[in-house]
């Protein structure tokens, strides 16, 4: 990555120094210092970027967590447009100014230099916020050094990457580490995985006693929400489904009121604006009942299938190539468990074989409880799911892991393939 900022080169490539440039040296890009030494290069550590690239004029949102970084900083984005102010965002759908896409997706969180990058193009814009999804590579790699974030959010801590992180330990202190610091927190209360600095520390949730408690709630038509500040109490109402979308919005409206220090009543006026983000909980259909989400973690997708428990849930899902392999069989026996139908089929192989990959799922699966179907084309999983609907009552079909992706990875090639556009293709031809 190579950017100009006031008629001076910051890269982070080695090959790519011009006379003049600035070579960023990072934890990933140490090893290559001599190469761009010897090619003419000055040398900054990523943590003295800030004092050669002026970000300071902006106020910086950081969210982490496993589940719920997405829609909770949309959630955000979406709050603040709507209140008038100017705001970027940036996270696995891509980077947005002011509701305009300006970039697609790359990665959850960019190396360092494009974070820089597109700050400076949301204070270009006039923006007053930047909010940005935070992953645990990121953490990691340190792609976040030299951010001064004005606040930081968790939404909860299960388990993922352990291809990456080796442990569930190891996972959980990168994540927590994200927390150790003084800047402005807000963390939920009821997760039990969580640790952090008590500096500046503010709390939500709806089990625990928390600064923003959730007091009330109806998952009827909707959500509808009591939520209790101190001795304040308000109500909000969102489109959106899903218990677990109660803790994304409260988190989201708990931030905004933290950054701006509107009235929390004002802020609640705009939430059922929201109606949350592209294959996310998103009802594809009515009739039959269709959602389509990217749950792909054990605690996502149980928190998904939970909601829907009076129904006849019939599942269709896979599990990612080349990545964490220890969540397959819990994810098999999670589907198995409360599902009527579970219809096994591929999601992104990438390098691995797709047959093995479903070995791994079944190993978890308890066919006792049931039906169980493989099918490694994705398309036809998902139009045996449409059919095998109409001999239930009331079925529900849910469609995991890929969300709004408008590919498959097969090796190294994209194939398009979008879960939506299948399912709506299949319902109007038949």
């Amino acid at each position: 990555m190579t950017i100009t900022y006031k008629n001076k080169i910051f890269t982070d490539n080695s090959k790519d120094i011009q006379k003049n440039s600035y070579f960023v040296k990072s934890k990933e890009n140490s090893r290559f210092e001599q190469e761009a030494i010897k090619n003419g290069a000055k040398i900054i550590e990523t943590n003295k970027l800030k004092e050669y690239i002026d970000i300071n004029d902006i106020k910086i949102v950081g969210i982490t967590g496993t589940n719920g970084k997405t829609t909770t900083a949309a959630a955000i984005y979406s709050f603040l447009l709507d209140l008038g102010y100017k705001v970027a965002l940036q996270g696995t759908r891509g980077f947005f100014i002011n509701d305009k896409k300006i970039k697609e997706y790359t990665l959850t969180t960019p190396v360092q230099l494009e974070n820089f990058d597109h700050i400076i193009q949301a204070k270009q814009d006039g923006c007053e916020y930047f909010i940005m999804e935070v992953s645990s590579h990121a953490i990691e790699q340190n792609r976040i050094e030299g951010l001064d974030f004005n606040l930081k959010v968790h939404t909860n801590i299960t388990s993922d990457h352990l291809d990456y992180h080796k442990t569930l330990q190891n996972y959980i202190d990168v994540k927590n580490s994200f927390f150790n610091d003084d800047c402005m927190k807000l963390i939920n209360k009821d997760d039990k995985n969580i640790k952090f600095k008590m500096k500046n520390i503010y709390a939500y949730g709806a089990e625990h006693k928390a600064t923003y408690k959730v007091v009330a709630y109806s998952l009827k038509n909707g959500l509808h929400i009591a939520l209790q500040h101190f001795s304040n109490i308000v109500s909000f109402s969102s489109p959106m489904i899903g218990f677990f979308n109660i803790y994304n919005l409260t988190a989201a409206i708990a931030s905004v009121n933290l950054l701006t220090k509107k009235p929390l009543q004002e802020i609640c006026e705009v939430t059922s604006n929201f109606a949350g983000v592209s294959g996310r909980m998103e009802v594809i259909s009515y009739n039959p009942y269709i959602i389509v989400d990217f749950a792909h973690t054990v605690d996502g997708v149980k928190q998904v299938l939970q909601n829907f428990e009076s129904y006849d849930i019939i599942t269709v899902f896979g599990a990612g190539g080349d990545r964490d392999k220890t969540k397959r069989p819990a994810m098999g026996k999670v589907v198995s468990l409360l599902s009527k139908e579970t219809i096994i089929t591929s999601d992104n192989p990438r390098f691995e074989d797709p047959d093995k990959i479903i070995e791994d799922i079944l190993k978890g699966v308890d066919n006792n409880i049931t039906n169980t179907t493989i099918e490694l084309n994705r398309k036809e999983a998902i139009k045996k799911a449409i059919d095998l609907s109409k001999n239930y009552k009331d079925p529900i079909i849910l469609v995991l892991g890929k969300g709004d992706e408008e590919y498959q990875i097969i090796y190294d090639q994209k194939i398009q393939f979008n879960d939506k556009n299948v399912i709506l293709m299949y319902l109007n031809n038949n």
